[in-house]
């Protein structure tokens, strides 16, 4: 009996990574990645669930040959994958060459420096050892998994802190239905920009791929290698029919590919990478989209409550038949408009208390003979009662891995990784679990700090970990009862958003700033509600979410770019390398009248000529810079201004900027003008900022214009922001 709640937890944990990986994992991954993933997720959660069982015979008094078998055998499997096995895989699976020995040789290559380094601290470890012999608790491999695991407690605090602050706060935020609005526009408007530099990197790699093919005789040494890759284009492009490429450019060095077997093997890795971002960011962007456009259908059907009978209308799904129609319709508007956002609310303020009871616990740690741990008193409140003490264990041990794990997500996805719903790559997969487990035994470790146990009892965990204190003895004594009380100044900091003071106050080091869920709750992005009429229009119309918003997001990115009167000439020359690419979006704007718009009166003006208008100017832009340089390569997407001519192209630019910066003013007053008209605009908007129309409509046209210039100019924009 005592281990009932392991053995129930185990099937549990299985069929929950299996779902896990048939929802997040892409239809290209291999199946051996798949095994891999699989395995090394079910070893790190079976740690976590390892703990009650252990804390319960722990205080019985019971030895149990079967929790220290069980440890073994998880923690030495986690510790092998995390540290040989899956950094092998993922640079296996990274690598583009030709042959299975090849790309394990990549692999290994890549990872040189990476071995390097664990032999190097591992060596270290071994002389600390013999050096500081004292009477160590858990022996060699005590001490192997006490520094193995250092690292992973001290990151692993700030990690913790971050997701015991973020994660109320941004569920209490979110529940709130304008705020959530004004965040989804930003994402919506941000993903698409994303989208489409992902669809022309992706049209780039494709137009290479092509050219090289070409140029390659059936004769070449190479010619094999080129037919694989022929064949995985062709292969890509029968997967998702949808995709058109469009304006693919040649680089620098793009015709450089067929010099050997390794720039063979570049250009191979780069389609494949090009391929694995679009669907990536197509992905994310459908989520979003779909998000805002039910978050808009809930909130018409609440302020229509009484016109509607309490039932939900959907606007872009069938109306249900038959007798259980009514009653469902009923269901989900009690589900969508009332009950969902209360729930919202009442878990974010029972993960709020969570939260301070955790960061309570740590804070009191240090202090000897005194337990304010809420947990430890619940824990020791229940006794011998197994399956309760273990599920009181469980919880408050499962809320500290969630808050781990969010924070670990959301700082890979600005810089290695990314969770993508369908479209998980097999590199992103395998650096998700390697993460997963290298903080899974950390995470257990701390939490048993926070429990004190009857007689000072050890368990078994901690007996085969040993003591940190032990461990790195430089750190002095009582290092694991010090960092935590860090991590609790670290999330106070967080609480009272100094960090974000901080930034605020030097400009420049937004960098450094952190983007998190409710950014840019300050207002709705224009260019965000624009796409989302635009998407409902045509899924009206038949079409699906994204399939039509490349022209319309590249003439958002485009316009990103502007002039300060004054610039100097890397500006101009950054904004001359760019002008062929704004060409090219306002010559797609004009087309964009075989997508029919929104149904509308014939006497007003339609969005479609409303965005022409707004882009007039930008077509007249390139012209006057085309007119000032002397050479332009056409195999190369950056075009040189001479020395020279940099004077008069400043003087041109600055006509065509005042022309565009009128036309657009007016282009979009009127479509804003035309989307009020048409209860566009999202519902409370006008509650909130008490008709923006009657102030001055020049100079909010202005602030817009502004705020979309400098969110395309921070560098934040151009990380990956996707949300876990």
């Amino acid at each position: 009996m005592m281990l009932v709640f392991y053995l129930i937890s185990l099937p549990l944990t299985m069929g929950m990574v299996i779902l896990t990986l048939r929802y997040f994992a892409g239809p290209a991954v291999p199946i051996y990645v798949l095994l891999t993933v699989g395995y090394t997720w079910f070893c790190s959660f079976s740690i976590i669930i390892l703990v009650p069982a252990d804390i319960w015979t722990t205080m019985v008094g019971h030895s149990s040959k079967a929790i220290s078998l069980f440890w073994s055998l998880t923690y030495w499997s986690t510790f092998l994958l995390t540290w040989v096995v899956v950094p092998t895989l993922q640079g296996y699976e990274d690598a583009g060459d030709f042959t299975m020995a090849e790309r394990l040789k990549t692999s290994v290559h890549a990872n040189l420096v990476f071995y390097l380094c664990v032999g190097s601290l591992g060596l270290v470890g071994v002389i600390l050892f013999i050096i500081f012999r004292r009477n160590w608790s858990g022996g060699i491999l005590g001490f192997a998994m006490a520094c193995s695991n250092t690292f992973g407690l001290v990151t692993g605090a700030f990690l913790l802190g971050f997701g015991l602050s973020e994660i109320p706060k941004g569920i209490w935020k979110n529940a709130d239905w304008s705020t959530r609005q004004k965040v989804l526009s930003h994402k919506v408007a941000k993903m698409a920009v994303k989208l489409d530099g992902a669809h022309q990197e992706f049209s780039n790699a494709i137009v290479v791929t092509q050219a090289t093919s070409s140029q390659m005789t059936k004769r070449d040494p190479l010619r094999p290698y080129m037919n694989i890759i022929d064949s995985m284009l062709e292969k890509m492009l029968k997967e998702d029919s949808s995709f058109k490429p469009q304006g693919g450019r040649f680089g620098e060095n793009d015709m450089d590919y067929d010099t050997d077997e390794k720039s063979m093997a570049s250009l191979r890795r780069r389609l494949r990478i090009a391929r694995d971002q679009y669907c990536r960011y197509r992905s994310e962007y459908i989520s979003f989209v779909l998000e805002a456009l039910e978050l808009e259908d809930t909130i018409k059907n609440y302020e229509r409550r009484d016109a509607t009978g309490w039932k939900f209308v959907s606007s872009f799904r069938p109306v249900r038949t038959g007798k259980l129609g009514p009653y469902l319709d009923t269901t989900e508007f009690v589900w969508r408009c009332i009950l969902r956002k209360q729930l919202q609310k009442l878990l974010a303020v029972i993960l709020g208390c969570m939260s301070a009871a955790i960061l309570l616990a740590e804070a009191t740690i240090l202090p000897r003979g005194v337990d304010l741990s809420l947990f430890s008193i619940l824990i020791n409140s229940v006794g011998r009662q197994e399956l309760v003490g273990q599920i009181t264990s469980f919880i408050p041990l499962m809320y500290m891995c969630v808050c781990t794990y969010y924070s670990l997500f959301k700082i890979g996805m600005l810089m290695f990784y990314a969770l993508t719903p369908g479209q998980t790559s097999s590199v992103s997969l395998l650096m998700i679990c390697s993460m997963v487990a290298r903080y899974a035994p950390p995470i257990s470790y701390n939490f048993l700090n926070l429990i004190d146990l009857p007689g000072k009892g050890k368990t078994v965990f901690e007996k085969r970990m040993g003591n940190i204190d032990d461990a790195v003895p430089f750190f002095g004594k009582g290092f694991n009862k010090i960092y935590p009380l860090i991590m609790v100044v670290y999330t106070f900091l967080l609480v009272t958003n100094f960090f974000d003071r901080v930034i605020k106050y030097f400009g420049n080091w937004k960098l450094f700033k952190l983007q998190i869920e409710v950014d840019g709750t300050d207002g709705f992005d224009t260019s965000g509600l624009i796409i989302l009429q635009k998407e409902r229009s045509w899924l009206e119309q038949g079409y699906k979410v994204g399939e039509n918003i490349i022209p319309l997001a590249r003439n958002f990115s485009s316009t990103s770019i502007d002039i300060e009167p004054g610039s100097n000439n890397t500006m101009v020359n950054k904004d001359k390398s760019a002008s062929i690419s704004r060409a090219n979006s306002a010559a797609e704007l004009e087309k964009m009248g075989e997508y029919k718009p929104l149904k509308e009166e014939v006497k007003q003006e339609t969005s479609r000529e409303a965005l022409t208008k707004k882009y007039s100017g930008v077509r007249e832009q390139p012209k006057n810079q085309e007119s000032n340089s002397n050479s332009t390569d056409k195999e190369s997407t950056s075009i040189a201004v001479d020395d020279g001519n940099s004077e008069s192209a400043r003087a041109s630019l600055s006509g065509g900027l005042a022309l565009k910066w009128e036309s657009m003013k007016s282009g979009l007053l009127s479509f804003k003008t035309n989307l009020e008209a048409k209860n566009f605009l999202p519902l409370r908007q006008t509650q909130e900022s008490k008709a923006p129309s009657h102030v001055s409509s020049s100079e909010s046209l202005d602030e817009i214009f502004q705020k979309l210039k400098r969110s395309s100019m921070d560098p934040k924009d151009h990380d990956d922001d996707d949300e876990f």
